[in-house]
């Protein structure tokens, strides 16, 4: 689906660059990577950049069948895709279990359907796991979020699979218009729901 804020929506069509193929693969050297979907990886991406440790954030495509997905073809829904962030981060500086955790308080993870103004299968939230370490932290931070809450949790713990950049105009699109970010960020309502979620 397309979003919904009306502002961006002559944008989102006219604009279709063909996404560059990049395999979900760890990087060299003592980086690492997680790969996490909330909704409008405009925002994810700029949660995660303001982290100490985190050293790069893609927004891209992932966990779908379809090969050199676009954005049109996945917000229309039929490809298995979510928009999610690519994350490499420097594991002596931070941990993925503080990935995880503060990934966690930046969506609303009680919402299955999508995240804030965002709705459809492609903006459903999930944690893309690579090992059985990066599993068991999500489950622990997930429980712990669902204690805390007071509810269950509607984050999906899916296999890390390929992972494909998202069109040049997305990357970093909250540096390059941020008076357009802001007033999506702000129209979508997510830090107004983000309040109500966790206080």
């Amino acid at each position: 689906m397309l979003r919904k804020a009306p502002v961006f929506a002559a944008f989102a069509l006219a604009l279709s660059a063909c996404s560059s193929e990049s395999p979900a693969e760890a990087p060299k050297g003592p980086l690492a990577e997680a790969v996490f979907a909330g909704g409008c990886f405009w925002c994810t991406e700029a949660d995660f950049d303001k982290m100490p440790g985190v050293v790069s954030t893609t927004s891209g495509y992932t966990g779908g069948q379809l090969a050199n997905p676009t954005y049109k073809k996945v917000t229309a829904g039929g490809t298995g895709h979510i928009e999610a962030v690519r994350v490499v981060y420097d594991p002596r500086k931070i941990s993925y279990a503080s990935l995880v955790q503060r990934f966690l308080r930046t969506i609303d993870v009680t919402d299955a359907g999508g995240q804030f103004c965002d709705r459809g299968e492609s903006y459903r939230p999930a944690i893309f796991v690579g090992s059985p370490q990066q599993r068991q932290a999500s489950q622990a931070a997930l429980q712990a979020a669902s204690k805390q809450i007071g509810k269950k949790t509607a984050v999906e713990l899916l296999p890390a699979a390929r992972f494909w950049s998202a069109e040049g105009y997305h990357q970093d699109y909250y540096k390059k218009n941020p008076v357009r970010y802001k007033v999506y960020r702000w129209n979508c309502g997510r830090d107004q729901r983000l309040k109500q979620v966790w206080g």
